[in-house]
């Protein structure tokens, strides 16, 4: 029996996808559930499995976009298994090419043929590396040297032509690496191109920017962090915890924030789902933490760590990247010190962490050296003010500044569920 198989739907929204990676190749033998294919749609990638066993024949190629429901291969069912492999045989080996034989002179007495005339080197006179009078003036005026440019005319004179066909070399080495590559975007990636110029094209983003001073936060980190991960089975207690805890009790506070445009519509929303920024071995991911305002510490880092490795693993589904009210990204871990982030529509707001740098700054009068991190929030002016930006800023810097009191009601070790 011939099997056809298609293209599963990824989502309600998806109509296409595009065959990133085949697997296998054409006439391979396949186990049912086996990986074939990696599909990129325009929010994940996702891997195909065989539906039965048997020897494929595919139907698409390596970059094709094909819709969903499209038939992508065949599978034999009735095909043998390869003998003493669980996959298809191996391609019988190429022969081995030839060694290139040696060039043989034919002797032009015993081969009754004439031999091709050899090409005397040219001999050195006076006029090598002399440029006619035109020739002179063109290199001049292309500021070319003379000795550069090798000679064609009688005697390894420059002519004219030599002189024009010359290209400045501006002192540039010679010898090195120009080649170039040119590779299409995954379907991924150019949904991500799309959006990010929609969102700088059609909302009216601003950045407003703070700095926050880090210390309060590492001293509970460093007090408690071996407990936490000893309590908590290897989980590791982290700045995002403490950053996601700060931004839904401003959110609470300034909800302008948490709400989106929809046309000549404002939608707010009394929950908190927070997209968090993470690098997967396809690029940028943002997988959601549902009701984050809910969640406990503990309950935050897991659930980071739990979708960072589902994006890590490329087993990221859209149904985890879908939503989210607002988004947290951390460009601190590559070395960014600052930056503007770009709203991930359809949110109104965007929370850009940094590097923590060491710096002086003044306390109570007095020069001290304290660990300090730029955040920046890059926001929708049409449906959040001035006001509202900045007092958020105001409350995510406030509660990292003071987490015992804000963030943990006074009791780190109970909210740490020590």
């Amino acid at each position: 029996m011939i099997l056809e198989m298609k293209v599963p739907s990824p989502g309600e929204s998806i109509k296409e996808v595009e065959i990133a990676t085949w697997l296998v190749k054409d006439g391979d033998y396949v186990e049912k559930d086996q990986a074939i294919a990696e599909v990129d749609s325009d929010k994940a990638t996702l891997e195909l499995p065989a539906e039965m066993s048997g020897v494929i024949t595919l139907k698409a190629e390596e970059g094709d976009t094909v819709a969903v429901g499209a038939v992508v291969c065949l599978i034999d069912t009735d095909a043998a298994k390869p003998a003493g492999s669980a996959t298809a045989a191996p391609a019988a080996e190429a022969p081995k090419a030839e060694a290139p034989k040696a060039e043989v002179k034919a002797d032009p007495e015993t081969s009754g043929q004439k031999a091709a005339p050899v090409q005397a080197p040219a001999a050195t006179s006076y006029a090598a590396g002399t440029p006619s009078p035109a020739a002179r003036k063109i290199l001049d005026e292309k500021n070319i040297a003379p000795a550069t440019v090798s000679g064609t005319g009688k005697g390894g004179r420059i002519t004219k032509d030599d002189a024009v066909n010359a290209v400045p070399s501006m002192g540039t080495p010679t010898g090195g690496s120009r080649g170039t590559e040119r590779t299409k975007l995954s379907m991924l990636r150019r949904k991500v191109a799309e959006r990010l110029v929609s969102a700088k094209n059609e909302t009216a983003m601003l950045t407003t920017f703070n700095e926050v001073n880090m210390t309060p936060i590492n001293q509970i980190r460093n007090e408690y962090k071996d407990a936490f991960k000893a309590k908590h089975g290897g989980l590791g207690l982290g700045y995002m915890s403490f950053f996601t805890k700060a931004v839904t009790r401003a959110l609470e506070l300034y909800p302008d924030v948490n709400s989106m445009m929809d046309g000549d519509y404002k939608i707010a929303y009394d929950f908190a789902d927070i997209s968090i920024a993470v690098s997967g071995p396809k690029g940028l991911m943002v997988p959601v933490v549902r009701n984050a305002e809910l969640l406990t510490f503990r309950g935050i880092e897991a659930e980071i760590k739990r979708l960072a490795l589902r994006a890590r693993d490329g087993q990221i589904t859209v149904d985890d990247m879908t939503g989210g009210t607002f988004t947290i990204t951390n460009g601190g871990v590559f070395g960014s010190m600052l930056s503007t982030p770009i709203i991930n529509p359809p949110q109104s707001g965007i929370l850009g962490m940094h590097n923590i740098i060491e710096r002086p700054i003044a306390v109570n009068g007095k020069v001290e050296i304290h660990p300090m991190m730029y955040v920046a929030l890059s926001y929708d002016h049409r449906i959040i003010d001035g006001r509202e930006s900045v007092g958020f800023l105001v409350a995510v810097k406030e509660a990292l500044e003071n987490p015992v009191e804000l963030l943990m009601n006074g009791d780190a070790k109970r909210a740490l569920e020590l």
